[in-house]
């Protein structure tokens, strides 16, 4: 029923997204150029806070279907004291970690209270072939553990510190051996904070230089036992944890209270001693063994409050005093990073320029770790200056990247955490893990980081240092209290896995758009929650003489006491409506939905009082739509803030709540079929009621209501009206959380049923509230929920022509009780959002997706009927991007319809845009509204792009043209509505004819004499020709002149 030919429904056609123009960062001519900068300078870094506050593309900051690059390293780490367990079996000697967790707190405050221990945790010790099957069953290529010095050396080594323990070494052996045999990469760790007790009680652990030669010296033995079988050492990690919360605040093991002064003396050790390993590694072992050294750093991101020059640099400063304090010396240049020695002179220990030689340069690969370990935990809060700390990966990795002269990344610890009591559905820790693994992604291929690998902490729970057993980090459950401790995959565990099968997020064919046309007659349409009510009469409705006063006050001057007769109102005088109209016309819709206002038309909620002035707007309105050749789909209740969007003595009365008000909607109705039926054919009784907020007994009450208004419209309107009549329910869609998870399909099935069933499934299926809805609430002995009677299921079930929804978005659900704040114990549910999804201003996700599942959810529960999105819409905000993220909402949204109705069989007949304008909906219209104008975004025009196209014909689609179709309306034809207009100019014309035949004839006379003269002066060049034809010529032409003058002024 469009005003312009449609393409009719052609084959679809899988297409592949184009790729992106991404904007790159002004960091060099060279970058400028295409190419990369060569070199990096310290403080370089500073232009990613400068890049990355440009809004991205809705295509840029979505999510990302590709492919790492081949060769990508695949791996899962753990550390010794968090699972091996077995503290003192086959003589292993005390860790700092052993007696950390052993003795007693301190009584007096502010000591931090004492974790449990590592004694047993996953108990590794004894299970090496439990912890490569989950290996294998990950698919890893590589495996992250460390080497517990205490196990392999019990006493550290130097003078009087005893053999090395044969049963460590072998354990060790043994594991690498099962590796090989799995073909599984180790990447081995030689200290992972489980420093040997003998060596804190000796020589003070850390910070005695001397340490760093035994730790030299415990390197030399690993790398002799085991270094044929390693290609990838760390030699300290995270030693920023290490040497502030294990010397200066004394929060982790060893626990040394001491003050910043021996927390930046034992960094400076722990850089000496890296170097050493470094060295060793690289004479010594590098030339046989042909493996790589680096040394494991953590760090956080930072966000400046303003993007001001001095927040930039308070930001730069954080990074430099967490992560630069170590990467600077051993990747740049090193030596510390310039803002630490200007701020910490007398703290901050010096490097000799031998020392400075002998740190730089001592990496393979920039090892990196990020996570809680550090972020919002550890991260000393001084160190943010002032600045808001957020998990941002993909800017970390560009701002090293630009920070440290474009090194290899391997991520070598990556994850978050979830709740100890969290099972095996840890839903938020797999989302978390899929927000930094396509963080990963972009920055490879976006930003051009060069990241070689990527690394899930942890394989297995276990110890969480700081916080003990009340977090749990792993891909696989263990249940501590049980004797054979299995290892049990999660739900993360089982996305980790197919992420490495497929090797990231590649295009899969239901992620790609598709390419064809809705069928003829498909309803394109638009939203607006109330049209614009103006009633104020024109001038030509004003019945008073006026004189023009044009010598003195130049104004109008009412005559007193002299009226002309008052004429009857016609809808062109309401000059509001013929904005709308035209604005409606602009955007190539076929039909226009909106919501009459109840409260308006009834004031007292009945027929004592109707106004009539508002209801012959209505009929103004909707009839000049039908002439234009738009069908006006109305709504006769949508809930609102004021009153409910109620009469207000039917709020008093109680509402929904009170069962009279079945019938008072039923009169509402009856009274809005017989004025405005004759031009509306779509009609919905209640459009999106707010079940969030509805009691069950209004949920019954308005059900009842909706039925009796479908009964009178089919039994006394039908017939002669012609129209179709359904409800308009909100259908957003409900996706589990875990996928892999039965408890949590079953929690979103439930939801589902609450959030749409509880109004649906009467009307579209059984005529009774859904099964799911009352067992579970007579399992938890609420028996509020009504029955219907049933004569009362007979009158609801069927009580619709068609099914309206309207849909926004789709959420995650999980049965586990995570985050306390977004629980809902009603229903045993926790909401979640996706944060790889794209959001809208007002935190909204944009999920198409959603779309095509709620419609086949739909299908599946209620059959083959007439389906119309009713209302479709994103916020999106005014200033940035010039609207383009509702342009993409509105093209991906509609592609996902078009492969339900062209892919999965739903009959879809219609899609309407939310909204109109932002007059009645801010920031949500397809025209903004400013100073009393109306302005079309571009989405407008998008929209109008894909009507007029019929959804998304490709090269290959056949261009056929639907027939025109045309509303059928006598009383709203162009010259029915303007029958006086008509009547005038007929009266005109023959007027002008009758008087102008008087004075036609002579100049017909005149011109027929002219003609002849001009042919006799031709043949006979008789000399007076000539001037008798310049008289013939004056004569016609002033006679033709007066002859027009004379007619004109008769007739008037």
């Amino acid at each position: 029923m469009s005003p312009h030919a449609r393409a009719r429904a052609a084959p679809l056609r899988l297409t592949l997204p184009l790729p992106l123009p991404l904007p790159l960062p002004p960091l060099c001519l060279l970058c400028l150029l295409g190419g990369r900068c060569l070199r990096a300078d310290p403080g370089d870094g500073v232009q990613t806070w400068v890049s990355f506050s440009r809004a991205p593309s809705p295509e840029a900051a979505g999510f990302l279907h590709d492919s790492f690059p081949d060769g990508f390293l695949w791996a899962v780490g753990s550390a010794a004291y968090q699972t091996e367990g077995g503290w003192r079996q086959h003589g292993k000697g005390a860790s700092i970690w052993d007696t950390f967790t052993h003795r007693p707190a301190p009584s007096l405050p502010p000591a931090p209270p004492r974790p449990a221990t590592g004694d047993v945790a996953g108990d590794s010790y004894n299970h090496i072939f439990r912890d490569t099957e989950g290996l294998r069953e990950l698919g890893v290529t590589h495996y992250r553990f460390s080497i517990s010095w205490a196990r392999v050396l019990p006493g550290g080594g130097g003078v009087g510190a005893g053999p090395p323990n044969l049963e460590g070494l072998r354990y060790y052996r043994r594991l690498l051996e099962r590796l090989r045999e799995l073909r599984v990469e180790p990447v081995v760790t030689l200290y992972h904070w489980d420093l040997p007790q003998r060596l804190q009680d000796i020589y003070g652990g850390w910070a005695n230089r001397t340490v760093a030669d035994l730790f030299r010296d415990y390197a030399e033995l690993c790398f002799r036992h085991f270094g044929g079988q390693v290609k990838y050492w760390i030699t300290i990690d995270n030693p920023y944890v290490v040497a502030w919360h294990g010397y200066a605040t004394g929060r982790l093991a060893p626990g040394v209270r001491g003050n910043r002064r021996l927390g930046y003396q034992v960094a400076h050790n722990l850089l000496l001693a890296h170097a050493k390993v470094w060295h060793l590694y690289n004479t010594s072992f590098r030339s046989t063994q042909g493996g790589q050294v680096s040394i494991a750093l953590s760090s956080h991101w930072i966000s400046p409050r303003k993007m001001t020059e001095r927040d930039l640099k308070e930001c730069q400063k954080s990074l430099d005093f967490v992560l630069g304090w170590f990467a600077k010396p051993i990747f740049i240049d090193g030596d510390y990073p310039q803002s630490m020695k200007e701020n910490l002179s007398s703290l901050l220990p010096n490097f000799t320029e031998s020392e400075k030689n002998f740190i730089k340069g001592t990496a393979d690969f920039f090892a990196l770790s990020f996570g809680p370990t550090l972020s919002f935990q550890l991260l000393d809060p001084h160190m943010k200056f002032r600045q808001l700390e957020s998990p941002s990966l993909r800017q970390l990795l560009s701002w090293i990247d630009l920070e440290y002269n474009h090194p290899q990344i391997f991520i070598v610890e990556n994850g978050w955490f979830v709740s100890g009591t969290t099972k095996r559905d840890d839903a938020k820790y797999m989302y978390y893990l899929k927000k930094f693994i396509m963080e990963t992604l972009k920055a490879i291929k976006y930003d051009g980081v060069e990241v070689i690998g990527y690394t899930v902490w942890s394989l297995m729970d276990g110890f969480e240092w700081h916080r003990g057993y009340s977090i749990r980090r792993g891909l696989f459950y263990i249940d501590f209290l049980s004797h054979d401790k299995k290892l049990l995959p999660k739900s993360s565990a089982l996305f980790y896995q197919k992420l490495i099968e497929r090797n990231g997020f590649p295009s899969l064919p239901e992620n790609l758009p598709i390419e064809g046309t809705f069928p003829c007659g498909f309803a394109w349409g638009v939203v607006d929650n109330y049209i614009q009510v103006d009633t104020t009469p024109s001038q030509f409705n004003d019945p008073n003489i006026y004189v023009w006063d044009i010598h003195q006050s130049k104004k109008l001057i009412k005559v007193d006491g002299v009226v002309t007769s008052k004429r009857k109102p016609h809808c062109v005088d309401f000059a509001a409506i013929r904005l709308q109209i035209s604005l409606l016309q602009e955007i190539h819709v076929t039909h226009f939905y909106f919501s009459l206002k109840w409260a308006q038309i009834l004031p007292l909620g009945n027929q004592s009082q109707v106004n009539h002035t508002i209801l012959h707007y209505y009929r103004c309105f909707v009839s000049e739509l039908v002439r234009v050749n738009i069908t006006p789909v109305v709504a006769l209740w949508q809930p609102a803030p004021e009153h409910q969007g109620l009469p207000l003595l039917l709020v008093k009365r109680g509402a929904w709540e009170n069962p009279l008000i079945v019938n008072s909607f039923e009169e509402y109705a009856r009274l809005c079929f017989k004025e405005l039926g004759q031009f509306v054919k779509f009609w919905i009784t209640m459009n999106e009621p707010h079940i969030q907020n509805m009691t069950y007994n209004a949920g019954h009450n308005l059900l009842k209501a909706h039925a009796q208004a479908w009964h009178v419209y089919d039994q006394h309107f039908r017939r002669s009206q012609k129209g179709k009549i359904s409800i308009a329910l909100q259908a957003d869609w409900v996706e589990p959380a875990c996928p892999f998870s039965q408890k949590d399909k079953e929690v979103a099935e439930r939801v589902l049923e609450f959030d749409i069933g509880w109004l649906a499934e009467p009307i579209f299926g059984t005529g009774d509230y859904p099964h799911v809805m009352r067992e579970w609430l007579n399992q938890r002995n609420n028996f509020f929920l009504p029955y219907f009677t049933e004569s009362e299921k007979k009158l609801i079930q069927g009580s619709f022509d068609f099914l309206a929804l309207s849909h926004y978005t789709t959420i995650l659900v999980d049965w586990e009780k995570e985050d306390p704040a977004k629980y809902n114990d009603y229903l045993e549910v926790q909401e979640m959002t996706d944060s790889t999804w794209l959001n809208s201003p007002s935190r909204v996700a944009v999920v198409p997706w959603g779309l095509r599942k709620v419609l086949n959810w739909f299908k599946s529960k209620y059959g083959d009927i007439p389906v119309y999105i009713i209302a479709n819409g994103i916020d999106d905000d005014p200033h940035v991007m010039q609207d383009k993220m509702r342009m993409y909402y509105i093209q991906n949204y509609v592609n996902e319809a078009l492969k339900a109705h062209a892919l999965d069989g739903v009959r879809l007949y219609g899609y309407f845009v939310y909204s109109f304008n932002d007059r009645t909906a801010p920031k949500f219209g397809l025209y903004r509204y400013a100073a009393n104008q109306f302005e079309p975004k571009p989405s407008m025009n998008h929209y109008r792009k894909i009507i007029d196209n019929n959804g998304f014909p490709g090269p290959e689609t056949p261009r056929r043209f639907c027939p025109e179709e045309f509303i059928l309306c006598p009383e709203c034809h162009f010259f029915q509505t303007r029958k006086s207009l008509l009547a005038f100019i007929v009266f005109l014309f023959f007027a002008f004819i009758k008087e102008f035949w008087t004075f036609l004839f002579p100049v017909i006379l005149l011109v027929v004499l002219k003609k002849l003269c001009t042919v006799f002066a031709v043949m006979f060049g008789a000399i007076c020709m000539p001037k008798y034809c310049e008289t013939l010529d004056f004569t016609y032409d002033f006679y033709s002149k007066i002859s027009f003058f004379c007619c004109v002024t008769k007739i008037l």
